[in-house]
């Protein structure tokens, strides 16, 4: 049994040694080309990971600023429609036909510690006072200081205009508060009732804005002996505001036949 066994394996290493089987095997089994296939395809696929990778850092990149482009184009498309839309609103305003509004810039601050004062770029050679609006609400007054026009925001001292308070139109002049974000409304009658929450509205009655153009909001109230005062959360926010539009209330001019019939009699005849 054994020399069988030895017969049968010597007859194998004969037959694969005729017909170079060990060559074969090694060929076709070979661990280093498994090893170098298994490198190269991961390789491959490292590659391929990286570029993908690398080109979707490109993307986002590129769509991250085409995005942030596109929001700067939306702000200036807002903004733009804001002021259109002031504009048109402004223009429907009561007696439109007999006022003058300009769109204007802010150059400056006139002293860098105050910065209720601006220069806007405005020429201003008479003395009349304009208002000032931003957005849809009162902003503050335009003055003529040595042929420019100064502005004096909300919140400024000298930033005077008259106001009406609530459903009874109390009225009152707008004053600067001790806190800069508040503005306070003095010589109120005492006869007026007004409440806090109360809506506070241009008058019209100093000729520097027309009537019923919003200012803000009353906060509290002091009474006093005679007179009260009225504290108010303004709706503009002035300081944030690079340009403004301007209002001047257009006098109407009398007949020149009217003025020479008052300078010969001291009246006028109708």
């Amino acid at each position: 049994m054994n020399k069988f066994i030895f017969f049968i394996l010597f007859l194998a290493i004969s037959l694969g040694y005729i017909f170079e089987v060990d060559k074969v095997v090694a060929r076709n089994i070979n661990p280093f080309d498994s090893i170098k296939k298994l490198y190269i395809d991961s390789a491959a696929s490292l590659k391929e990971t990286k570029d993908l990778y690398f080109n979707q850092m490109i993307n986002i990149e590129t769509l991250q600023k085409e995005n942030k482009e596109l929001k700067n184009y939306k702000l200036l498309y807002e903004a733009s429609k804001k002021e259109l839309d002031t504009l048109l609103e402004t223009v429907k305003s009561p007696n439109s036909t007999t006022n003058q509004i300009k769109f204007t810039k802010v150059l400056s601050y006139i002293d860098f510690d105050d910065y209720t004062k601006v220069w806007l770029d405005l020429e201003k050679k008479d003395n009349s006072i304009l208002g000032v609006i931003s957005d849809e609400y009162a902003a503050g007054i335009v003055v003529n200081k040595d042929g420019k026009a100064k502005a004096l925001l909300n919140g400024n001292e000298k930033s005077n205009y008259a106001i009406f308070i609530g459903e009874n139109k109390a009225p009152g002049i707008i004053h600067a508060s001790k806190k800069g974000h508040l503005l306070v409304a003095k010589f109120i009658p005492n006869w007026f009732d007004i409440k806090k929450g109360d809506e506070v509205i241009t008058s019209g009655m100093d000729n520097i804005f027309f009537e019923g153009l919003k200012v803000g909001r009353v906060v509290s109230i002091k009474k006093m002996q005679d007179i009260q005062e009225a504290t108010i959360m303004p709706y503009a926010k002035v300081f944030k505001q690079k340009a403004f539009f301007v209002y001047k209330k257009i006098q109407k001019e009398k007949p020149k036949k009217e003025i020479l019939k008052k300078e010969l009699t001291g009246k006028v005849i109708k």
